[in-house]
C-alpha cells in the first residue's frame, strides 16, 4: 500500500521541530522564553490544522496556546 504525504509537512514538522525546543527549555526552566517558544510551536500546529482541515489539532494548539498565555500574563 503506497502512503501519501500530506501537504504543508515541513511546516508540521517545524512546529514539532519548535515544540521539542520549547519543552527542553522549559526542563531547564528558561521562563519566559519556553513559553514564547510553546506559543509559536502551537500557533504552527494551528495554522497546519487549518490547512489540512483538522478541527482537533485547530482546537487542541489553539486551546493550549491559550492556557500559556493565560499562564504568562495572569500566573505567579
Amino acid at each position: 500500500m503506497k502512503q501519501t504525504k500530506k501537504p504543508y509537512q515541513k511546516l508540521a514538522w517545524l512546529g514539532t521541530l519548535i515544540l521539542l525546543i520549547a519543552a527542553t527549555l522549559a526542563a531547564f526552566n528558561f521562563y519566559p522564553i519556553y513559553v514564547f517558544m510553546f506559543c509559536i510551536a502551537n500557533g504552527i500546529w494551528v495554522a497546519v490544522g487549518i490547512l489540512w482541515k483538522e478541527r482537533s489539532l485547530i482546537v487542541l494548539n489553539a486551546g493550549l496556546t491559550l492556557i500559556y498565555l493565560l499562564g504568562l500574563f495572569f500566573g505567579s
